[in-house]
């Protein structure tokens, strides 16, 4: 893949990519997953229809589940 041409803007961005790369992957993890296009449609329609973001729907799904298996992994 070719890089578009450079621009004095372009040439900014790059050179603050290449400075915080580093700190940005330390502070942030990116999960590449992958479900069915038809259901990914349903539940994107059903979050934007109730204003929720994805990592919303990650941290109460988490939750969730620790609070379901916390108390087994007590006994």
């Amino acid at each position: 893949m070719e890089r578009k041409e450079s621009t004095p803007m372009r040439e900014i961005r790059r050179k603050y990519e290449d400075v915080h790369k580093e700190e940005r992957k330390a502070k942030n993890k990116v999960w590449g997953t992958s479900i069915e296009r038809s259901y990914a449609d349903e539940m994107d329609e059903f979050l934007a229809r109730h204003n929720i973001t994805k990592v919303a729907v990650i941290v109460a799904g988490y939750e969730a589940l620790k609070q379901q298996y916390e108390p087994r992994d007590k006994k």
